[in-house]
């Protein structure tokens, strides 16, 4: 985290170690380096001293590694600190922090293990360390994480990204096509003198802040670094803008030789589309406290921002200030829930319940995590890890949304060996779930402008009018029961319940309906009775439950259920014979809660030969629409036709009586 770091160091108090009588320049040369903050020249001369410290001085090539190692740390070289920290533990450095560091360093290397391994060896000297157990925790559920990760889809810009580093990225403007960001890349057209451009701080050049955006066609462009008065020698990044555009919020850190290095919230306001120069916010009237990180919330009330301020957790926490014009209010510790004894950094304020920010203290999967605290009407916050792919081993912070959309970018130092930041974009493609199909009639010919009704559990309620084909389509909602009714004049409505999966995947649900027409028979197909009998077969159940489910949907209607026979047999048995396989499918739907009043039983035998309809024609290539299925037409047919015409006569049907039982 490289491009961060200097900022974050910033931050950080002066370390209070025990020194050691027998000193030499050098070392004391790497120290004082390490008071104000100078850790990258720190850590190379004690890296210097250490190779040249006998073996024999034990101690002190200990404090030295153990010095060295926090260096490193904080310059974000990952791998020395971790080389480092294994020396110190060598030599037994006389402080178990040692071992929660080398727990840090392996967590933020993704060697989870490992790290288990050295938070539980410093439990055994703080067993109340909450730092060690979250690093504890955090290692066991990273794995799961990395597993099974969340959908939200994340891209390194590589149109953003140098051979440096880059973080902070701010969107801006009406319709955010504009992206801010601090960077420590060199600027094209720069000499090629860089040795004034190396800070002592962090080995790399000061950061600047950079401006991309978007063309006619929402294409990012390649950034270019901002020429206004805003950027200067020193260090700028994590800018923040109000409302309306016209101030930007930053961190300055100025550098001073001969004293500690300090973070400050700088304001700058714009004017004939440059930005002005920056100016020293007065949140605090000393200039030692440290603040960083400035975030201003939507309604421009309050400015969120980081601070080692005296009275806090541990490490650095969050804050925030009234906004009081040109002036803020007392600062006001976010408590707990938010910061921990760890480092809390790089605020974002969505909206009034909504707070982005990164930490390395609460549960995570390595270095700085981001997460999402949303305060609850009792006003207590709920922090939630945003796990994998927005995290990763490594740090992970400085997030910024495209409005409302859940899409926009942040800074990682992932896959990176040097440590360093880069942009990256992340993605939550939006879910859809719709339900759609034909309204037809039982002969499957659209019916135009029939109203399919949608009633949900999660309070829709909406009447969707069918095209002129007969197709609808709504939109849906994941893991919600609904219940649907078609219906159009003239016909029967005809119910369907659905209850959408919660699977967070796109899916497309198809109900097609078939209504029934009040004005003439219908034929019930799959009814099956046993060979000159009456009794129902057990395959007809499905056919005669769907009758029952039609008869529910409609409860004011009245039919008639009519068998019919071929023209084999005479006509008196045939009726008989019809008769009494009417009553069967009657008696069955009274069996299944229907009135007896509601229906009627009718044997026709043969005496009414079924007319031949378009489906059908289409099914049935010797056979045209409109002909009638006698006796003499059937015997101009081949034996193989004779026999499918007599099996289309052997029909059960049922056709409207009335349309207004119990209505009045």
């Amino acid at each position: 985290m490289k491009l961060h770091t200097y900022i974050y160091i910033l931050l950080a108090g002066i370390l209070s170690l025990l020194l050691f009588s027998c000193k030499s320049a050098k070392l004391s040369d790497a120290e004082e380096k390490q008071r104000i903050g100078e850790y990258f020249e720190a850590a190379a001369i004690y890296r210097k001293v250490y190779t040249k410290t006998p073996l024999s001085k034990r101690d002190l090539r200990g404090y030295i590694a153990f010095r060295m190692a926090e260096c490193n740390r904080l310059i974000n070289n990952t791998p020395r600190a971790t080389s480092a920290y294994m020396n110190a533990l060598r030599y037994e450095y006389p402080d178990s922090i040692v071992n929660l560091r080398l727990g840090q360093m392996y967590q933020k290397t993704g060697k989870y293990g490992e790290a288990i391994k050295y938070y539980n060896e410093y439990l055994l000297a703080e067993p109340g360390s909450s730092l060690a157990f979250n690093g504890i925790t955090g290692s066991e559920q990273a794995q799961e994480w990395r597993q099974n990760p969340t959908r939200y889809i994340v891209k390194r810009m590589e149109k953003f990204n140098s051979r440096r580093a880059e973080f902070g990225p701010m969107l801006y403007g009406e319709n955010y096509d504009q992206l801010y960001f601090a960077s420590t890349r060199t600027p094209k057209g720069a000499g090629k003198d860089k040795e004034e451009t190396i800070n002592a701080i962090t080995g790399q050049r000061n950061n600047d802040l950079y401006l991309v955006k978007q063309d006619e066609n929402g294409i990012w462009q390649a950034p270019i670094e901002l020429e206004d008065e805003v950027n200067t020698e020193f260090d700028e990044g994590t800018p923040s803008f109000s409302r309306d555009g016209n101030t930007m919020y930053y961190t300055y850190c100025a550098q001073d030789p001969e004293g500690p290095r300090t973070a400050e919230i700088y304001i700058s306001t714009r004017s004939s589309a440059k930005w002005g120069k920056g100016s020293r916010a007065a949140i605090v009237k000393d200039s030692v406290t440290a603040l960083g990180h400035p975030a201003i919330s939507p309604d421009g009330k309050y400015l969120y921002f980081v601070s080692d301020a005296i009275g806090g957790y541990g490490g650095k926490d969050i804050f925030r200030s009234r906004v009081m014009g040109n002036d803020f209010g007392p600062m006001e510790n976010l408590g707990p829930e938010i910061n921990t004894p760890g480092d809390e950094l790089f605020p974002y304020v969505r909206d009034s319940v909504t707070l982005y920010f990164a930490s390395d203290g609460h549960p995570g999967m390595g270095g700085l995590d981001l997460f999402k605290a949303t305060l609850d009407s009792t006003g207590k916050w709920n922090v939630e890890n945003m796990k994998a792919p927005i995290n990763s081993m490594g740090d992970d912070f400085g997030i910024t949304f495209e409005g409302n959309k859940e899409k926009g970018f942040f800074s990682s130092n992932r896959n990176d060996a040097r440590g360093y930041d880069h942009i990256y974009s992340f993605e939550l493609p939006i879910i859809t779930v719709f339900i759609e199909g034909i309204v037809s009639d039982v002969d499957e010919n659209p019916i135009e402008d029939a109203v399919v009704r949608i009633v949900g559990k999660d309070g829709l309620n909406e009447k969707v009018l069918a095209k002129k084909d007969g197709t609808y389509r709504v939109e849906l909602e994941r893991d919600i029961k609904y219940v649907m009714m078609a219906s159009a004049r003239g016909y029967l409505n005809q119910n369907f319940e659905l209850k959408t999966g919660p699977e967070e995947k796109n899916e497309t649900y198809v109900v097609d309906f078939f209504l029934s027409p009040i004005s003439r028979p219908v034929v019930i197909e799959n009814i099956f009775y046993d060979y000159d009998k009456a009794t129902l077969r057990p395959e007809s159940k499905k056919a005669l439950d769907d009758m029952i489910k039609m008869l529910n949907d409609n409860p004011n209607v009245t039919i008639e259920l009519g068998a019919h026979t071929d023209r084999k047999g005479s006509d008196k048995y045939n009726e008989r014979l019809a008769q009494r396989r009417a009553q069967s499918v009657v008696d069955y739907l009274i069996a299944g809660g229907i009135k007896t009043d509601r229906l009627e039983a009718k044997g026709y035998g043969k005496s009414v030969p079924k007319v031949i309809n378009k489906k059908m024609a289409k099914s049935y290539d010797f056979l045209k629409e409109g002909d009638v299925l006698t006796e003499e037409f059937i015997l101009t047919l081949t034996p193989e036709q004779q026999e499918i015409a007599d099996q289309i006569n052997r029909r059960t049907e049922f056709k409207v009586l009335r349309t207004n039982y119990n209505l009045f």
